[in-house]
């Protein structure tokens, strides 16, 4: 019998299936058997966590196939990010989440890349018959519009998920993993100081809503103080008149300028609210 080795750092890298989830997969192991082999190098377990547990508990039989193109632990967090990335039951949160760690990475590896240690990138004895679903490779950090495009999530969308990453309380970012917030609204909250956040959380998608709304209102530059009407002493009534014209254009303009940039705000939080989101 093939010797299985846990890595509760690697259990733990991907965020763990949600109960609906585990019971499906459950329900699909019983009724199917366990179709895919689980992943190892060496003894160590990296793809199959979940189906490897449940077999165990219901004596399911499954398969295992190694992977020998891993050098280090680094390559086989880029192959779970990978792997991750191409399955379509992972939210656009994990997907940025993941993307993120992929550039941490690969921009360390390119720093340390003149000064590999070989002895340290010697994969675990007796690796077992190769298995490559997908190469692994040492390349330099790539760019955030690159890393969005493999995320399928856009440039912004990932610059919002690494600043609630940086920035946001845990229980902001628990509420953004359980769809309670949205990204957009999580990346507004997360300006807020942590207790601030962590009260809005409390209260609810209504308390958070607001919130958002509250930071992206105070982001909206100061309506300018109106400039005073300046007119020559012998202006005529037809000149003054003109001047009062174009001064108030100008007054509507700005108002005007205003009112948009409030619109799109609303018009964000209305699709956010539409959609059962903060």
């Amino acid at each position: 019998m093939t010797t299985i080795r846990i890595d509760e750092s690697l259990r733990s890298y991907i965020d763990p299936l949600t109960e609906d989830e585990y019971a499906a997969l459950e329900r699909s192991l019983l009724d199917e058997g366990c179709r895919d082999a689980l992943v190892l190098w060496g003894d160590l377990l990296v793809d199959g966590h979940n189906r490897y547990g449940i077999c165990q508990k219901h004596g399911i039989a499954f398969q295992t196939v190694q992977n020998t193109r891993f050098k280090s632990m680094e390559d086989v967090h880029l192959w779970m990010i990978d792997n991750h990335l191409g399955r379509r039951s992972v939210s656009d949160f994990q997907r940025g989440v993941l993307a993120l760690r992929k550039k941490e990475i690969l921009s360390e590896r390119a720093r340390e890349e003149p000064a590999v240690d070989a002895d340290a990138s010697a994969p675990p004895a007796d690796p077992g018959p190769a298995f490559d679903p997908s190469p692994v490779a040492s390349a330099p950090a790539i760019s955030r519009e690159a890393l969005a495009r493999a995320a399928r999530i856009s440039s912004n969308t990932l610059g919002q998920i690494e600043k609630i990453r940086k920035t946001a309380a845990p229980e902001l970012v628990d509420a953004v993993k359980s769809g309670v917030i949205s990204i957009n609204a999580a990346a507004a909250v997360a300006s807020l100081p942590g207790e601030q956040q962590v009260a809005a959380v409390a209260g609810g998608k209504k308390e958070l809503r607001q919130a958002a709304r509250q930071v992206r209102e105070s982001r909206l530059p100061p309506k300018p103080a109106p400039e005073p009407l300046e007119l020559p002493p012998d202006a005529t009534p037809e000149q003054i008149e003109i001047a009062q014209l174009k001064h108030r254009v100008a007054e509507l303009t700005d108002e005007r300028d205003q009112l948009k940039k409030k619109v799109q705000h609303l018009t964000i939080a209305l699709s956010e609210a539409r959609g059962g989101q903060a």
